[in-house]
């Protein structure tokens, strides 16, 4: 009989949650569900209540949980098992297979994509093979985006960070806005993009927009204690970028660093 793998399943979803309990469990009789979590919080805690001996040799881990992205756990905690990212948006895969994961898999996760996943879990099990979970795992999960990555239809377009004029939110969609006037919509949510972005470089103006350092041509006060960001020549507005005024102080001083 093939080695039982204790699993760990983050899934924030309850429907994907039993949906991958599911698949696991019927096609992979190897595969023995030890826990399951669904927030950033509760894996911490189960992890640090699961160490050594009791560590399981595999988690499933969704990106976007309730109360942040799956990374912010390896920075909190030691991971000693393999890891396999599951998401609905395929922008984290660089980022994922940067920080070790063995595997990224693209939602709805289907029988086939499992089956390669396991396969490589028992692979690395049977040769010993090192985990994500090395020294360097949590630092490369706290460096900063160089880059995002687009899709466009069945095209994946890469736009460096440093292109980057800002970001804002509209009707429920992020866009990104590059000094070159191409403007993008991303999968992500502008508070996860937020958290990837070097906050020296980047500014969070407002809760519907981000703006990066070297766009700003002039700033403008208006009533009630906001600003009025006007861009340089050649960069085009394609929203409101006003300074809240809870905002307004912390932007001047990030401005006059």
């Amino acid at each position: 009989m093939d080695r039982i793998i204790s699993t760990l399943v983050i899934e924030d979803e309850p429907m994907a949650l039993r949906n991958m309990v599911f698949l696991l469990t019927t096609n992979f009789p190897q595969i023995h569900i030890t826990g399951t979590a669904s927030s950033v919080r509760e894996s911490v805690e189960w992890l640090r209540a699961h160490r050594g001996q009791d560590a399981p040799d595999l988690i499933f881990m969704d990106v976007e949980l309730s109360d942040g992205d799956c990374f912010g756990i390896f920075r909190e905690t030691i991971i000693t098992s393999q890891v396999v990212i599951t998401t609905a948006y395929d922008s984290y895969a660089v980022k994922a297979f940067e920080t070790g994961s063995i595997d990224y898999l693209l939602k709805p996760v289907d029988v086939e994509s499992l089956r390669r996943a396991v396969s490589r879990v028992e692979e690395r099990l049977r040769s010993g093979s090192a985990s994500p979970a090395s020294p360097d795992f949590g630092k490369a999960c706290e460096e900063f985006r160089s880059r995002f990555l687009i899709r466009l239809g069945d095209r994946i377009l890469p736009v460096n960070t440093g292109d980057i004029a800002y970001l804002y939110s509209e009707s429920k969609n992020s866009w990104i806005v590059t000094r070159q006037g191409r403007s993008y919509v991303m999968d992500e949510s502008l508070d996860t993009i937020e958290k990837n972005l070097d906050p020296s470089m980047f500014f969070r103006i407002s809760r519907s927009a981000i703006v990066a350092e070297g766009v700003i041509d002039s700033i403008s006060k208006l009533l009630g204690g906001r600003l009025k960001i006007i861009l340089k020549k050649g960069v085009e507005e394609r929203t409101d970028l006003t300074v809240s005024r809870a905002r307004s102080d912390a932007f001047l001083s990030w401005m006059s660093r």
